[in-house]
C-alpha cells in the first residue's frame, strides 16, 4: 500500500479511499433523491390547491356534480394507495435515508477516523500542487 501519513488521507490505501468515496457518493445521491421527493411533495400540494380552487369555481359555474366528484373522490385521496406525499417524504427520511446516513457515518469512523471527503481533499491537494 502507498501510504503517507503526512498527507491528509495519505494513511489510507487506494481501495479504502475508493470505498469511502463510493459510500459518500451514494449518500449524496440519496440526498438529491430526498430533494426530488420534497419537490414532488410541494408540487403535489400546489396541484391540490389548484384543484381545491377549481371545486369552488366549478360549483359557482353550476357544475355541482363535477365539484362534488372533485371534493369527494380526488382531493381526499393520497398520491397512491391513500398515501399522501408528505408520508412518502417522511418514510424515505426515516427509512432509507436515515439508514444509509448512519452506515456512511460508521464507514467514515471505521475507515478514516471520521474524516469526510478524503478523495476530494486529495484531488484538491494535487490540483493545487500543479501550480508550483
Amino acid at each position: 500500500m502507498d501510504r503517507d501519513p503526512d498527507r491528509p488521507g495519505g494513511d489510507l490505501s487506494e481501495s479504502e479511499i475508493e470505498a469511502l468515496h463510493e459510500v459518500e457518493l451514494g449518500l449524496e445521491w440519496l440526498h438529491r433523491a430526498h430533494g426530488s421527493l420534497v419537490e414532488f411533495h410541494h408540487a403535489t400540494g400546489h396541484a391540490m390547491d389548484h384543484l381545491a380552487d377549481a371545486e369552488a369555481t366549478l360549483r359557482a359555474s353550476g357544475y355541482d356534480e363535477l365539484a362534488d366528484r372533485l371534493r369527494e373522490e380526488l382531493l381526499p385521496t393520497g398520491v397512491f394507495n391513500q398515501t399522501w406525499s408528505y408520508d412518502v417524504v417522511e418514510t424515505f427520511q426515516d427509512g432509507c435515508l436515515a439508514d444509509v446516513t448512519a452506515f456512511e457515518s460508521d464507514v467514515r469512523e471505521t475507515v478514516s477516523d471520521g474524516r469526510r471527503h478524503v478523495a476530494e481533499r486529495r484531488q484538491e491537494r494535487e490540483w493545487k500542487g500543479r501550480r508550483d
